[in-house]
């Protein structure tokens, strides 16, 4: 079993099923990857989709009620409003899938993941590239080789074909898990990812 998981750095959404998508897959046995594709510049203008600076303030509202119900619900420390989201997201995703793409699954899935807590619990600008590099290093990586390996071109190449491919398998919102030809949009369809890996 096998489950792709498509994200935004950006996402509140996809912090809030981060920790909780990495434990169904192993207790399932099931290997779990991480794409960090573009939804702003590529996937929401071919799929409806709408930054949310340009949402109606009606979803926006919405949004907000429904953050703080998923956080008290989860027991999961999110900050509604973080000082530094919306942000640039093309250094930190070049870095994940550049360590995706050369070391592994695992350590690219760790830091997406650490980007992810650092911006929605503890109030970090993960665009810097100073706070990059110290989160990077809190997870035992060489900060300064993978921050310079991130800045090659061929990543953020990798990130548009990645996002083309996603739009191909009906990607159209963050977090979205895909296995085989299931989709599960949204960390609230958790409870049915672990029903289709239980189903082998």
């Amino acid at each position: 079993m096998h489950v792709d998981a498509y994200v935004s750095l950006n996402s509140p959404w996809a912090h809030l099923g981060a920790a909780r998508i990495e434990a169904l897959t192993a207790r399932h046995g099931a290997t779990l990857r991480l794409w960090p594709v573009d939804f702003g510049g590529t996937i929401f203008p071919a799929s409806g989709g709408l930054p949310l600076p340009r949402r109606s303030p009606q979803r926006q509202a919405y949004r907000m009620q429904e953050l703080a119900r998923w956080r008290d619900h989860l027991g999961i420390p999110i900050n509604l409003r973080p000082r530094f989201s919306p942000f640039d997201e093309s250094r930190a995703a070049a870095c994940v899938i550049a360590l995706r793409e050369t070391v592994g699954d695992a350590p690219a899935i760790a830091l997406a993941h650490r980007l992810m807590r650092a911006v929605w619990q503890e109030e970090e600008d993960v665009a810097d590239p100073a706070t990059l590099a110290r989160l990077m290093t809190g997870l035992g990586l060489e900060a300064d080789s993978l921050l310079a390996l991130g800045a090659e071109p061929r990543w953020a190449a990798m990130r548009t074909a990645d996002s083309e491919a996603a739009l191909t398998r009906g990607v159209f919102g963050a977090p979205t898990y895909v296995i085989g030809e299931d989709l599960f949009w949204g960390q609230d369809r958790l409870e049915f990812v672990e029903r289709r890996l239980a189903a082998g």
